[in-house]
Formats: structure tokens, C-alpha cells, sequence
């Protein structure tokens, strides 16, 4: 498609106040779904992070890796289990999801995103006790399934101080040095909040928060966390998006400005949702 220089050139002033709005600013994006298995996607969005480092804005990647694990697991000979959404996590298990999150995933992002000109640094909550977790309390055992107990920023602030991108993987650790996984979309809520960030972005294989689940013109652009209780009784949030949603609402509530379900689906999602007037999705406050 061309464009002229005239509509290119209205492009970048447009995007000018929003360059200058997360000048310096944290913005926490949670990688995952279509965008992170799609190779179009994935080089989209490793573009789009080092656009937004070269122009100021500190972006944080936290990754998950649900496919890859069950392909190890598959490979391996061991059978993927969920309880209630949650990975059942034994101790065969979170040897593979160390392996697959924080070695295979991990090391593919940070020279993903260096293959484009960005400067990466692989991390995982076990790092300096980046993410110091427990065993997740619920009703059935999971497992070596945690719950946050304390967030660490100190890694993730020296590397984006020292112009690198940290892309952060989502196992945590226990005071007895014990791994456990933690859901990638709490991960990234707390170390958002932790970080006092200015945004948190989810992305998902979705458009975003829908009036009617089945009509994508029903997009509902923002929500007050106020509202959140109300949507729920309504029927409005169900199913898979309660947990999203509740990442959002617990993210803003701890100091986060805002935070936004973006589909991933969509090439450059992040720098429509952080560069334009429109955004994209569904954007909590």
C-alpha cells in the first residue's frame, strides 16, 4: 500500500503527544496468545518494542508460554493437566516449564527482539528473587502452582536504566528456593504495580471487552473498575475474561494509571493502543 509523504508525515505528528505522554514513563506489556505463536505477529511486535525504547518509553516484556510447555510435555511423554483453567504443575512438570519459560522462550524473545536493533535481557522471577512466591492457597491442589508474595524490582529497574528491554518469564521462587508457576497475567499486573508503570497492556486472541460476546461491533473502549461488579452480574464479564479483567482492576488499584486489553491479532496492536487517538480494545481506569 502507498502512502504519501503527506499522510506519513501526519502520522508522526499525531503520535508526537503520545511519544512525549510515556517519554520516560514504564509501560508493562504482557506477551502471549496468537502474537507470540504468529511469525508475522511476533516480528510486529518485537518492531513495535524497539520503536518504543528508541523513542523513550520503557517497555517491560512478561511472557507465558502455555503451547510451548505442551508441546514439551507431549514430547516427553507427560500429560498436560487443568484444574479450573490452571496448569496441574507436579514436580516433573515445573522442570518443564523452568526449562521451556525460562530457557527456550525466554532466550528466543531476547534475540527475537535483538535481531531488530533492540538490546534484551532475559530474566525469570527466580532471578534476584525477582518474584518471591508461595503455593497458591485454592480449594484443589495444583501443585507447584504459586501465589506472589513480593516483587523485587530492582533487576527490572537496573536493566531498563542500562537501555535494555527486560523480558521477564513467569516462574517464581520460595523462600526454600522451591520453582512454582505463576499465571503470566498476575505476574505482569503485580510487577506493573510494583513498578508504579504507567500502562499495562494484555495482550489476547480477542478485540476486547464485548457487550455481546458474539459481536465484535460491541466493543466497550473503558471501563471504571467501579463498573467491574456490575459487568460481572450482568453476564457482560464471564467465562476466561474474569481472570484477565480482575488482573486489570487489581493492577489499577494498585497504582498502575491504566491498563488495556489489546488483541494481539491485530499487526502493531501496541503501537496503535500507545501511539493514537483511538487505541485499540478495551482500556480499565
Amino acid at each position: 500500500m502507498d502512502i504519501s509523504n503527506k499522510i506519513r508525515s501526519q502520522i508522526l505528528i499525531d503520535a508526537l503527544p503520545h511519544i512525549q505522554k510515556y517519554h520516560d514513563k514504564i509501560v508493562v506489556v504482557k506477551y502471549g496468545g496468537n502474537a507470540m505463536t504468529n511469525a508475522e505477529l511476533k516480528e510486529a511486535v518485537m518492531s513495535d518494542i524497539v520503536l518504543l525504547s528508541e523513542v523513550g518509553i520503557k517497555v517491560v516484556l512478561v511472557h507465558g508460554g502455555g503451547p510451548e510447555i505442551n508441546a514439551m510435555l507431549k514430547r516427553v511423554g507427560i500429560e498436560s493437566k487443568f484444574i479450573n483453567g490452571l496448569r496441574y504443575t507436579d514436580a516433573e512438570t515445573i522442570d518443564i516449564v523452568k526449562m521451556v519459560l525460562c530457557g527456550k522462550v525466554n532466550k528466543e524473545l531476547v534475540c527475537a527482539l535483538q535481531l531488530h536493533g533492540g538490546k534484551a535481557l532475559g530474566l525469570c522471577g527466580c532471578d534476584g528473587q525477582m518474584i518471591l512466591a508461595q503455593k497458591l492457597d485454592s480449594e484443589v491442589d495444583l501443585g507447584f502452582v504459586g501465589d506472589i508474595k513480593k516483587v523485587t524490582t530492582k533487576p527490572i529497574v537496573d536493566a531498563l536504566n542500562n537501555g535494555y528491554v527486560p523480558i521477564i518469564s513467569t516462574v517464581g521462587v520460595g523462600e526454600d528456593g522451591q520453582s512454582y508457576n505463576i499465571n503470566a497475567d498476575t505476574a505482569a499486573a503485580r510487577i506493573a504495580s510494583c513498578l508504579r508503570a504507567e500502562k499495562l497492556i494484555l495482550m489476547t486472541d480477542i478485540v476486547g471487552l464485548l457487550e455481546d460476546k458474539d459481536d465484535d461491533s460491541t466493543l466497550i473502549p473503558q471501563v471504571n473498575v467501579s463498573d467491574v461488579p456490575y459487568l460481572k452480574k450482568k453476564g457482560i464479564i464471564s467465562g476466561g475474561m474474569i481472570p484477565k479483567i480482575d488482573c486489570c482492576v487489581e493492577a489499577v488499584r494498585r497504582g498502575v494509571k491504566k491498563t488495556t486489553i489489546i488483541d494481539g491479532r491485530v499487526p502493531h496492536s501496541i503501537l496503535i493502543e500507545l501511539l493514537s487517538n483511538e487505541g485499540v480494545g478495551t482500556q480499565f481506569i
